[in-house]
């Protein structure tokens, strides 16, 4: 079967492309930015790649089109597909239909620590010699590979709850019929398609209801709006993780390095792992209760964390020049900032930490959680904000209470020259967007060698 993606360079549709390719199905596709590391994945897997969405990518009429959520009516490709009638479906029906049709499914949901739990299960699972495959909307540094079809019947999904396409609103998890279902937190967001946190609500009791009498539902006890989820009508077991729940974690290190988890009245475990924060331990328990779900015992899920490399663009080291360190981070969500800066605090004591962020997703250039952005930039000493030239709110004005230590710019290399001649040996700058932020890490990193020659 010839199988054409339209979008194919984001993390979820090139992880479609990757399970069709090693399914055995001829894979192409296109996407207006095509560049590394996706673009990089699809060539190894002899994936032809079109730039861009002209109607002669169709000269070779495909079996179905395979359209991403970002494409909406109006988009040449969109409209040949249409008005030739060719057959086309979303990314989550595809995977449904073709992948996880007879897998036992590990899904992933949540506001926040997706792509870091689902990381987190497969690496446990595959440790544990049980060969899963999944698809992450991220790159785990364990793998090298946001999606693979694996060996077993387990695969792991991160299920994100975005809609599925221009012709299918409802969640892409809708799709997914988890067996495991992990719920890790519920806030308002994405609020481009959602008007409030009720709607989001509404389609994670959506998910809910997918999962059979003898499937499992983990989620802490202490998020009222995922207790208001499973009130609306649960028909699965269910474990929660909190303080006098079926799974409590104590830390022993203040920054998330060393942890015990407990499973009900059994004897505590200890973890002592690279990762930082207690956003990342509740991650790990999450992921714990869930390769517990399929068989792995705790005390061996504990050692395989110690073997955890981390996740691409999670707080992840790009560079230390001059004893300065740099650090990739994807927190976009004043949440994420928040637990992100926390746990580095801990960790790196009192040394300075400046925060550079760019609020490129579309609910913060809304302005939706603009309230909550300075307080959740409290622990860094100096914060950098890369102001967009079309957002219609003042960025001064929201940061007015972190005025002194604040500096905003609506160009990069400002920001960078900035903060080069603000870095001292022994800082941490944390950089935060859920884009490429005009390739500024590496930037930064050349201009503060250059200036150290």
């Amino acid at each position: 079967m010839h199988v054409h993606i339209l979008g194919i360079c984001g993390t979820f549709m090139g992880g479609i492309a990757q399970l069709a390719s090693a399914l055995g199905h001829r894979v192409t596709g296109c996407d207006e930015n095509v560049y590394p590391p996706m673009s990089t994945q699809l060539e190894q897997a002899d994936i032809t790649l079109f730039e861009g969405f002209g109607v002669e990518q169709f000269n070779d009429t495909p079996d179905v089109v395979v359209i991403g959520n970002a494409l909406s009516r109006g988009n040449p490709a969109v409209e040949y597909v249409l008005e030739k009638g060719l057959s086309y479906t979303s990314g989550p029906q595809w995977l449904a239909e073709h992948v996880l049709n007879d897998r036992w499914v590990l899904a992933v949901s949540g506001t926040h620590g997706k792509t870091s739990t689902s990381s987190l299960l497969a690496w446990i699972l595959e440790y544990n010699n049980m060969a899963p495959g999944f698809l992450i909307g991220g790159v785990p540094a364990n793998f090298g590979l946001t999606a693979r079809l694996g060996d077993t019947p387990f695969f792991v999904v991160e299920a994100d709850e975005y809609d599925s396409a221009f012709f299918d609103k409802r969640s892409k998890f809708v799709h997914y019929h988890p067996r495991t279902l992990v719920i890790n937190n519920l806030e308002f967001d994405h609020a481009d398609i959602f008007d409030n946190l009720t709607a989001i609500q509404k389609q994670f009791h959506h998910q809910v209801r997918t999962v059979p009498a003898n499937g499992l539902i983990i989620y802490p006890d202490h998020e009222a709006a995922i207790n208001e989820v499973i009130a609306m009508g649960c028909w699965s077991e269910q474990q929660k993780v909190g303080d006098n729940s079926d799974w409590q974690v104590t830390l022993t290190n203040s920054d998330g390095s060393e942890f015990q988890v407990r499973f009900q009245q059994q004897t505590p475990v200890k973890v002592k792992w690279d990762l930082l924060g207690e956003h990342n331990v509740q991650n790990a328990v999450a992921a714990i209760a869930a390769a517990h779900h399929v068989g792995v015992s705790i005390e061996h899920a504990a050692e395989s964390l110690t073997a955890f490399k981390g996740i691409k663009r999670r707080l992840e080291i790009r560079g230390v020049v001059n004893d300065i360190t740099v650090y990739d981070d994807f927190a976009h969500h004043p949440t994420a900032i928040q637990t992100t800066l926390q746990g580095l605090r801990q960790h790196v004591g009192k040394a300075r930490i400046i925060a550079v962020l760019e609020p490129r997703s579309n609910t913060m250039r809304m302005g939706v959680h603009k309230q909550q952005l300075a307080d959740s930039l409290s622990e860094a000493d100096q914060v950098f904000v890369f102001e967009p030239a079309n957002l219609d709110w003042s960025l001064q004005e929201i940061l007015s209470s972190i005025a002194t230590k604040t500096q905003t710019s609506e160009s990069t290399q400002n920001l960078i020259e900035k903060i080069n001649d603000m870095a001292q040996p022994g800082d941490y700058i944390v950089i935060m967007s859920n884009g490429g932020f005009e390739n500024l890490h590496q930037r930064l990193l050349d201009m503060i060698a250059d200036s150290n020659k």
